[in-house]
């Protein structure tokens, strides 16, 4: 339960990425390392690539500790955890208004920004070209996540919506919540 709030809070925080002062552009793809610090100070550290794609879709590819595979399209969610052979389904129906978080984000005194929405902050860092480096907030489980991005590249071109799509295997388990 805990890694699914985790996935959902930060897809819908993606999939809200192109409202306000902060301009992304139509896609983007970077490596990333995804810091995770619960409340007991137990850490867990996942690395994989993502791909963003300004139609709010997303696809998170794990490598590591675990592989697995996230996509949403900002109203559905798909976790394929190749480690268990499973597919879980997901619709995302916690009411969140996306543009919201942008809007409220104001730049801070070192050049970063912050986003306060729902009484959560979101510190978004940015490098001098204003390309996204990093997001980190406190989930709805009190766990310190942080979300660095490398080797980041922009595109001026959307990805195609399929493939942005998990790929599900016939074989795995299939769990829709």
């Amino acid at each position: 339960m805990k890694i699914k709030i985790l996935l959902i809070s930060t897809m819908l925080f993606f999939t809200s990425i192109n409202a306000g002062e902060l301009k992304m552009p139509a896609a983007f793809e970077s490596k990333f390392v995804q810091e995770i610090v619960s409340p007991s100070k137990k850490k867990i550290i996942y690395t994989g690539k993502v791909q963003y794609s300004k139609s709010s879709l997303l696809k998170w590819q794990y490598v590591s500790p675990t592989k697995k595979e996230v996509c949403t399209d900002g109203k559905d969610l798909v976790i394929v955890d190749h480690d268990l052979e499973q597919i879980s389904l997901y619709a995302i129906n916690k009411g969140f208004n996306l543009p919201a978080v942008l809007t409220s984000a104001k730049r801070q005194t070192n050049g970063n920004y912050l986003a306060v929405y729902e009484k959560k902050n979101y510190y978004i860092s940015l490098d001098s070209k204003m390309e996204l480096t990093g997001i980190s907030y406190n989930d709805d489980l009190d766990n310190k996540v942080s979300i660095r991005f490398n080797d980041m590249r922009y595109l001026n071109t959307p990805f195609s919506r399929n493939s942005m799509k998990c790929l599900l295997p016939q074989t795995y388990d299939l769990i829709r919540g």
